[in-house]
């Protein structure tokens, strides 16, 4: 049986919109955008402001390489390029996967928008910047995490939301094995 254009038109045409995967990453953009336009105008570089003693702080650092630091402190030519491209060739893979999900996979859907927005975030830092802004420092006593911001963090709890989904959290108790 073959699908004329008509018929493929007209099965696009009856998918519910997609208002999630649109307004979700623009709103993480725009949140993620004005922290750091915020913490770049009060904070200088490696500058820092104690939120929650002994917990967490704000201070600013500039991340030239990959998530959690990695490449930082490693320069090479074209390194800011190269990590534009690896960046957006990833974001246009996750987009490409996120438009072939049915309706009906909120969570997956929902992860993959914030994943999205995470990574436009910082792309969009790398891409007018060269680098990265991080500015959430969560430390207990000697024990520091990495420096993180909105961005990163839209794609940590995308990614976990995404993991709970694929592990079926949260379905009916009477599933057989």
């Amino acid at each position: 049986m073959t699908q004329t254009v008509h018929d493929v038109v007209t099965v696009w045409e009856r998918r519910p919109p997609r208002r999630l995967e649109l307004w979700l990453p623009i709103a993480i953009v725009a949140l993620d955008q004005l922290t750091k336009a915020l913490v770049r105008s009060t904070l200088p570089l490696h500058g820092s402001v104690t939120i929650v003693p002994g917990l967490l702080d704000f201070t600013r650092v500039q991340n030239s390489g990959a998530a959690f630091g990695i490449l930082n402190a490693v320069e090479f030519p074209f390194k800011t390029v190269v990590m534009a491209l690896v960046a957006a060739a990833a974001l246009v893979g996750v987009g490409i996967y996120a438009a072939s999900l049915a309706h009906h996979q909120l969570a997956a859907r929902t992860g993959l928008a914030l994943v999205i927005g995470g990574a436009a975030g910082n792309l969009l830092d790398r891409i007018v910047t060269g680098s990265v802004i991080d500015f959430v420092d969560v430390y207990w006593r000697t024990y520091h995490f990495w420096a993180f911001n909105v961005a990163d963090s839209a794609i940590t709890i995308g990614v976990a939301i995404m993991i709970l989904d694929m592990l079926a959290v949260g379905t009916h108790v009477s599933k057989t094995v």
